[in-house]
C-alpha cells in the first residue's frame, strides 16, 4: 500500500504555474489557474512570439522558466526537442536525433506531433519509430529506447508520454506494434508492458482502419489506483504498478483518438471516425460491460481532441468544430453549439482547457480560439484570432497561454 500511497503522491506533485504534460498536471485539462486572458488577437496581449522551423501538432509543456515543444525538420532527418526561454520567448537549447528511415504517416500531420512531459528534473519524449528519449533540464540525453519498433499507421503518430512518480506510461501505437509501456523514468527501463491487438494500418487503401491515439489517465478508484485507457472497441483499466488489467468495457468503435475521462466515479471515453461512446463505473473486475456500463451511445460525431468534465457534466468539440456539452450520468445532449471564427476554417482537432474559473478554451486550425463558460447554459464569452493554423492544443502556466501554431510559438498574458 505504501508504495502506491508515493506513487499516486509524486504524480500530482506539481506547482499550479505549471503545464507538464499534454493535458496539463492532471492529465485532463484542467488547471487551478483563473483569471486567464480573455481577449487577444495577432498584437493584442502577445508578450512574444518565436518563429517555428516548420509545422507541427504537439502542443508546448512549460515548467518554471522553461517551455518545451516537439519539432521535425524533415529535410534534415532530424527529430528535436527544442526549449524556450518562458518569459521571452529565446531559444534556449535543442537535443534529438536523426530518422532518415521512411516511416508512414499523413500530411496533415507531420512528425514529433507528440507532446513532451517532464517534472521539472527530466524531459521525456516519444519519436515515434526514432525512440523515445530522456533528457535532464539542460538538454544532455539521460537515456533513450530506440529498440521498441517501428510505428506504422496511415494517419501517423501522436500519442504523449505520460509521468507518474518514478514511472514513465506510453502507448506505443498506433500500428500493427501496438504496445502499452511502463518504464522507469530514471533508466529508461521496462517495467511492464501489456501488447494490444494492432490490426490494420489503413495502408494501401484499405477502409479496416484500426487505431488509438489515447493516453493513459491515472486516477484513484475508491482503495486502489487504475490507469485508464481507451482502446479499439473498449475502454479498460491497468493496475499502474504491475500492468495487470482489472477491468474491460465494450462499447467504442475501432479508431479512437481522445483520451479518457474520470469524475464521480465515471470514466468517460469516446471513438473517432464513425464513433462510439460510452461511460462505465470504474473499480471492477473483469468484463464489466453488462454490469458497470451506464451508458453507450452508439454513433456521435466526429471527434479527435479530448474534453472535460465539471460539475456532472461533459464538454468537447467535435471535429467540425461544434461544442457539446453532455450530462453525465446519462450521456444525453444537454447543449451543442457551432464556435465560428474570422479564420479560414472551423476545422478543430485540439483539446478543451478548464480554469479554475470554470472557463473552457480552445482553439481551431483556423487560429481562431475561444472562451465559453462550462455550464448547461451556453455562453460564449470571446472569440480571438492569431491568424495562424493550429492543431495542437492550449497549455496554461502562470497567467499566460501557450500556443503553438505552424509558424509560431505564441506566448499571450495581460501586459
Amino acid at each position: 500500500m505504501k508504495r502506491h500511497i508515493l506513487f499516486i503522491v509524486l504524480f500530482f506533485v506539481s506547482s499550479a504555474a505549471n503545464w507538464p504534460m499534454w493535458r496539463g498536471a492532471n492529465g485532463d485539462g484542467t488547471c487551478s489557474e483563473s483569471d486567464l486572458p480573455l481577449k487577444w488577437s495577432a498584437t493584442e496581449n502577445v508578450l512574444w512570439k518565436t518563429r517555428l522551423p516548420e509545422g507541427g501538432n504537439s502542443t508546448p509543456v512549460v515548467w518554471g522558466d522553461k517551455v518545451f515543444v516537439t519539432q521535425a525538420v524533415e529535410k534534415d532527418g532530424r527529430r528535436l526537442l527544442l526549449c524556450f526561454d518562458a518569459k521571452t520567448g529565446k531559444q534556449i537549447w535543442d537535443a534529438g536525433t536523426i530518422y532518415r528511415e521512411a516511416e508512414l504517416t499523413h500530411k496533415t500531420n507531420p512528425y514529433c506531433a507528440a507532446s513532451p512531459a517532464t517534472d521539472g528534473e527530466l524531459v521525456v519524449v516519444f519519436f515515434a519509430s526514432a525512440g523515445v528519449f530522456c533528457y535532464d533540464m539542460s538538454g544532455k540525453e539521460i537515456w533513450k529506447r530506440t529498440d521498441l519498433g517501428k510505428q506504422h499507421h496511415i494517419w501517423g503518430n501522436g500519442t504523449s508520454p505520460v509521468i507518474a512518480g518514478n514511472h514513465v506510461f506510453l502507448n506505443f501505437g498506433p500500428g500493427e506494434n501496438t504496445v502499452l509501456y511502463a518504464f522507469d523514468k530514471k533508466t529508461g527501463k521496462t517495467l511492464w508492458q501489456q501488447k494490444e491487438p494492432g490490426g490494420n494500418s489503413g495502408e494501401g487503401g484499405g477502409k479496416n482502419w484500426l487505431g488509438s491515439w489515447s493516453d493513459p489517465l491515472l486516477r484513484k478508484v475508491d482503495a486502489r489506483y487504475e490507469l485508464i485507457m481507451s482502446w479499439p472497441g473498449r475502454a479498460c483499466a491497468y493496475d499502474p504498478m504491475s500492468g495487470r488489467e482489472l477491468w474491460t468495457c465494450a462499447g467504442l468503435n475501432p479508431l479512437v483518438y481522445n483520451s479518457p475521462l474520470y469524475a464521480d466515479g465515471l470514466v468517460v471515453a469516446f471513438g473517432g471516425y464513425g464513433g462510439m461512446g460510452l461511460a462505465v463505473k470504474a473499480g471492477g473486475e473483469g468484463d464489466v460491460t453488462q454490469s458497470r456500463r451506464v451508458w453507450h451511445l452508439p454513433k456521435v460525431s466526429q471527434r479527435i481532441g479530448s474534453g472535460v468534465l465539471h460539475e456532472g457534466h461533459h464538454y468537447i468539440l467535435s471535429d467540425g468544430g461544434i461544442a457539446e456539452c453532455r450530462d453525465l450520468k446519462t450521456g444525453e445532449m444537454v447543449w451543442s453549439e457551432r464556435l465560428k471564427g474570422p479564420g479560414p476554417t472551423g476545422q478543430n482537432w485540439s483539446s478543451l482547457v478548464l480554469t479554475a474559473d470554470k472557463l473552457c478554451y480552445a482553439v481551431n486550425q483556423g487560429g481562431d480560439a475561444f472562451v465559453f463558460r462550462a455550464s448547461p447554459k451556453f455562453e460564449l464569452l470571446a472569440t480571438n484570432s492569431i491568424g495562424e493554423k493550429v492543431i495542437g492544443s492550449i497549455a496554461v502556466s502562470d497567467g499566460r497561454l501557450f500556443i503553438r501554431s505552424y509558424q509560431n510559438l505564441w506566448c499571450i498574458g495581460v501586459r
